[in-house]
């Protein structure tokens, strides 16, 4: 895949360009309007195909759920291995295009793992992610943010309290939700562990205000996000915050989704994966 073409993806993803101005920039790197119409399937998001764990996996429970939250009522897709069994509890954050399949299978991911898992839907206070993604990543765009900061915080406080939690919650996310891990660990002491994939720093000023563990993932071909690591890192040091950063090089921003064909990259997602799990079981299972 041309890197040109790549970066393209990459800023319509973020909301850098809108539809309009995506198609007409794919279409001059493609070489005309036929070659960009036949790449746009290979773009696109094959969530069906992706789904490593069926929604009707017997091993889990599964449901939508609501959690009261700063704006109202969140929604959010819940999963859990079956059984009463005590659990920690994992929230998991989705991209820049709403509460999706991908995150949902992850979900389902994370609940096999032994924890209790919850991805919020930030569009709630818009009536929820629309089928449409692109529709979805425009009502993104319009959500106040520090509303929504304190509503991821308000889902560590629904799984601490949850009757099947051991009342220990760590938090991760991709992209977007990444970013958002960040902010949710500045502001809520009682997150315990947090996992962002190539996610926003927080402000240096805000740093100080972590007291939860971090294991920091980040791509190595992702200049964007990777310029604000040298500040986070020092200020993480001075403020005595325990963390782990993993670089993997070779990988694009967004590897680990693996419904992203131009994005996913097997071995650093997998080892990611690994290490994410191996983390959340030693600070929240220990």
């Amino acid at each position: 895949m041309d890197p040109k073409i790549v970066d393209l993806c990459e800023q319509y993803n973020n909301g850098l360009l809108d539809r309009r101005e995506f198609l007409k920039k794919l279409t001059l790197l493609a070489g005309g309007t036929t070659a960009a119409m036949a790449l746009l399937p290979v773009l696109g998001n094959s969530y069906v195909k992706a789904q490593l764990v069926a929604k009707d996996d017997p091993r889990l429970d599964i449901e939508y759920i609501k959690y009261p939250a700063e704006t109202g009522d969140v929604q959010a897709y819940l999963a859990r291995p079956k059984g009463e069994e005590k659990l920690p509890g994992v929230i998991v954050i989705h991209e820049n295009r709403g509460l999706q399949p991908h995150i949902e299978d992850v979900t389902r991911r994370m609940a096999l793992e032994g924890f209790l898992a919850i991805a919020p839907d930030a569009l709630s206070p818009l009536g929820g992610t629309p089928e449409d993604v692109d529709e979805a990543r425009s009502l993104m765009r319009e959500l106040d943010g520090q509303m929504t900061i304190k509503n991821f915080v308000a889902a560590v406080q629904y799984l601490k309290t949850h009757p099947l939690s051991t009342g220990k919650v760590g938090c991760t996310g991709f992209c977007w939700g990444g970013g958002m891990t960040n902010q949710v660990a500045v502001h809520c002491t009682d997150l315990l562990a947090a996992v962002p994939y190539y996610g926003r720093q927080p402000l240096t000023e805000d740093v100080s205000k972590i007291k939860a563990s971090l294991l920091l993932h980040y791509a190595g071909l992702d200049e964007r996000i990777n310029k604000g690591i040298p500040e986070f890192e020092k200020a993480l040091k001075e403020a005595a915050v325990d963390y782990k950063i993993y670089i993997y090089e070779g990988a694009q921003h967004a590897f680990n989704n693996d419904t992203n064909t131009t994005r996913y990259h097997e071995e650093a997602a997998k080892l990611a994966w690994q290490r994410t799990i191996a983390f959340f079981k030693e600070k929240l299972k220990t």
